[in-house]
């Protein structure tokens, strides 16, 4: 599917120069008389490599579609993380630069959504949110009430993000992963 390059998000996959890229981060640029432009951080998906290219906003790119199959996180062998279809128990495994920020959300038994290009696997989606249990955080102090100040806490799965000071340890919270974001205390 052909789209301008003005149209490109963070998290798109385009075809550059043959192969499938990930748009990491991009920035509209308009300076003074000149025209136009979008200078965007890309990453390779074959190879992992990250650079920066700007395009033209003109430019028309071809955005590329990737297959994705749900699929069951089983575990990490130090140097690759193992996934299984649910449906025809068939595994593949990624590894630590392929998935990027993703690998500190995985868990045993998460279902997430695995992407294929041509047959291979090259990344995964996570989900829009999901719901972990604070294993530490500072306690709240007396008298405070809800405000500006949030506190570190790490989850379950070791990540640390931040959190509105009345969570507490043992609570179970909503989060945003692909933010690293605090949503909402789950009841």
């Amino acid at each position: 599917m052909a789209i301008s390059a003005n149209d490109i998000r963070k998290g798109m996959v385009i075809l550059h120069e043959g192969a499938p890229v990930k748009v990491m981060e991009f920035h509209h640029h308009t300076p003074g008389n000149l025209r136009a432009m979008v200078q965007a951080r890309l990453r390779n998906l074959l190879t992992g490599n990250s650079f920066e290219f700007r395009f033209r906003s003109n430019d028309t790119l071809e955005k590329v579609t990737l297959d994705q199959q749900k699929m069951e996180y089983l575990y990490s062998d130090g140097t690759h993380h193992h996934f299984m279809n649910q449906e025809n128990f068939e595994q593949v495994a990624l590894t630590e630069d392929e998935l990027g920020d993703a690998a500190q959300w995985l868990m045993p038994g998460l279902i997430i959504e695995v992407e294929f290009y041509n047959g291979t696997p090259i990344g995964v989606t996570l989900p829009a949110s999901m719901e972990l249990t604070v294993t530490e955080t500072e306690p709240q102090l007396k008298g405070a009430t809800a405000s500006n100040s949030n506190k570190p806490a790490t989850l379950e799965n070791g990540v640390t993000l931040m959190v509105p000071p009345f969570i507490s340890e043992g609570e179970k919270i909503r989060v945003n992963p692909a933010e690293a974001r605090y949503m909402e205390r789950v009841k």
